[in-house]
């Protein structure tokens, strides 16, 4: 492993990840890190240990100062600052023969352009497209799953997975450059239409007088299944850890995904795709963003947006619950068992 690892952006999901890396990389590995926030680059220099971390006045000298730099910022304007500043970003810097990781999520024309003047710039530099999924928790838990622009024969695969292995659970090349980038949007495109199927779905069912707690089990043992019902249910108290559990504090901010169902509807019709749902479901997210009650919450928070009754407790019994999660419990371990 390279013993000078360069980061850009310590935000929610940078922070965490980078940290991940610190902790599990030997003691004499140093980082270089940059933030436009410098009070965040303070703090990780506070928690990573002041004898390893290092602040950069730019990303160019994040890039003079390491052998591998990734980044992990907003959006495309962000990642074009960092890349394209003349003088302070990155392809400023020598780059020779180093890897160049950006896991932020933005557009795939963006993407390919900054990859395009790296190759012109660097032509032995390398960049990759890593995008991720799993969250906030996910990054801290270094749970998270990369979707990584790399084809499988690329010489550079093993190096890339075990790197992004110390933040993640699954690595997956997909393809080439910028299909990183696709993945993602088509993942995070789907998984918001299911939110809002979810919580209109769950609004109908408790209208007609059914506990919400039935209606997850039923789901979670049918066809209606998903990973949003299961573990991010968009009705409090139904999933104890949830942030919808939490008045929708943490979680994926929900102008994060209008940002990125934007770029899924987006991408879509460059490529001549009509997505029914896209227009619709976007303009939810649109409004649920503006609206003051959701703002900056976690984007399950569309169950309020859309009118769901969040003290629904007050009307069922404390026993429905118990075995509402005896069910739950019962199904998940006969999965584990294969049956």
């Amino acid at each position: 492993m390279p013993k000078n690892i360069g980061w850009i952006g310590l935000g929610a999901m940078g922070f965490p990840m980078c940290l991940n890396l610190v902790k599990k990389l030997s003691s004499d590995t140093h980082f270089y890190v940059n933030d436009v926030v410098q009070g965040f680059v303070d703090k990780f220099v506070q928690e990573g240990g002041q004898t390893r971390i290092h602040a950069c006045a730019s990303a160019k000298e994040v890039a003079d100062k390491s052998d591998i730099i990734l980044s992990m910022v907003p959006e495309g304007s962000h990642v074009r600052a960092v890349y394209l500043t003349p003088e302070t970003g990155l392809l400023a810097s020598n780059l020779a023969s180093k890897i160049l990781i950006d896991c932020s999520t933005i557009d795939t024309g963006t993407s390919l352009a900054v990859r395009d003047d790296c190759a012109s710039s660097h032509p032995r530099a390398r960049f990759y497209d890593a995008p991720v999924s799993g969250g906030v928790s996910g990054a801290e838990k270094a749970t998270l799953t990369f979707m990584l622009g790399s084809a499988s024969s690329n010489p550079d695969l093993p190096f890339l997975q075990h790197l992004l292995g110390l933040m993640g659970g699954n690595i997956f090349p997909c393809g080439g450059a910028s299909l990183g980038l696709t993945a993602k949007l088509c993942n995070n495109y789907t998984s918001a239409m299911i939110s809002v199927a979810t919580s209109e779905a769950m609004i109908v069912g408790m209208k007609a007088g059914m506990d919400p707690r039935v209606l997850a089990n039923i789901f979670h043992t049918s066809t209606a299944q998903s990973a949003i019902c299961d573990d991010w249910c968009p009705v409090p108290g139904v999933v104890p850890g949830a942030p919808s559990s939490r008045d929708y504090k943490g979680g994926f901010k929900i102008a994060l995904m209008k940002k990125d169902v934007g770029l899924a509807v987006e991408t879509a019709g460059r490529l001549g795709v009509e997505v029914v749902l896209g227009r619709p479901g976007l303009g939810v997210y649109e409004e649920a963003a503006a609206d003051p009650r959701c703002e900056g919450l976690d984007s399950r928070v569309v169950y309020r947006f859309l009118g769901g009754r969040e003290d629904w407790r007050e009307g069922f019994p404390e026993e429905v619950e118990m075995r509402s999660q005896e069910t739950r419990r019962l199904v998940r371990e006969a999965r584990e068992r294969g049956l």
